[in-house]
């Protein structure tokens, strides 16, 4: 799940932090259409998954399901897991009680057999956890051979500039305050240096094929003409995304 422009750097306290169920609805209104989530990085996902029709297709950390919905209006057959139960509620009411949506995280093996998916979709998820190497086996042992993992994840330089005298090469948690739609929230993360994040997706036998530092979708600049007016090209960095290959 992905976060919003609003939010203060620095420590913060980590009691309840990352506990989407105390603010799930103020979350998902927020960034149902808001730069960040829905003119930046919903579409830089759907702009590296391509055609995906008839493809079965596993969102992992699906929120509020949007990115489920654009998938499934594009053709692919989709499942969705997330690990708050109040925002995979507000997905059911937007997909249907047909939709397959599941509670699962990647801190244990997901309720999936192996092969079960031809592309896995981990959107601002990775970034939560301190240990890749099982959550990247267990995401490569549910893709079919030659199957895709996309990934989006705090971008290490945007780290770097927001936290200038922290040591850009250690794996390191921080917290963060937010507000979604006047609510309070504490989001703690784990950065990793580039090099860290190319590897562990490397030793867990993925293969990256993209890496990209992708600009707004078209129509955010006249949108958010006050949030992009800092940046004369249009593009910015929050986030860096991937395709790896399954191999």
């Amino acid at each position: 799940m992905s976060h919003d422009l609003e939010h203060s750097p620095g420590p913060a306290d980590q009691a309840g932090a990352n506990d989407y169920d105390n603010f799930a609805e103020a979350y998902a209104a927020e960034t149902e259409s808001n730069l960040i989530n829905g003119y930046y990085t919903r579409p830089a996902v759907l702009d590296l998954a391509g055609d995906v029709a008839g493809r079965r297709i596993l969102d992992v950390g699906c929120g509020a399901g949007p990115l489920l919905a654009a998938l499934r209006q594009r053709g692919a057959v989709v499942t969705g897991v997330d690990s708050s139960r109040k925002m995979l509620e507000l997905a059911r009411q937007r997909l249907g009680d047909g939709a397959d949506l599941r509670p699962a995280d990647l801190s244990r093996p997901l309720p999936f057999p192996d092969g079960a998916f031809d592309d896995v979709i981990v959107c601002l998820v990775l970034h939560y956890l301190q240990d890749w190497t099982a959550p990247l086996a267990e995401l490569r042992r549910v893709l079919a051979p030659g199957g895709r993992l996309i990934v989006a994840v705090n971008h290490p330089w945007v780290n770097k500039a927001a936290y200038p005298d922290a040591d850009y090469f250690a794996t390191r948690e921080y917290s963060e305050d937010y507000t979604f739609g006047g609510q309070a929230a504490v989001l703690t993360y784990w950065h990793r240096p580039l090099h860290a994040v190319t590897g562990a997706f490397i030793e867990a036998g993925f293969r990256i094929a993209v890496i990209s530092e992708p600009s707004p979708a078209p129509g955010a600049r006249e949108r958010f003409p006050d949030e992009l007016a800092r940046f004369p090209s249009g593009a910015f960095l929050c986030f860096l995304f991937f395709v790896l290959e399954a191999v």
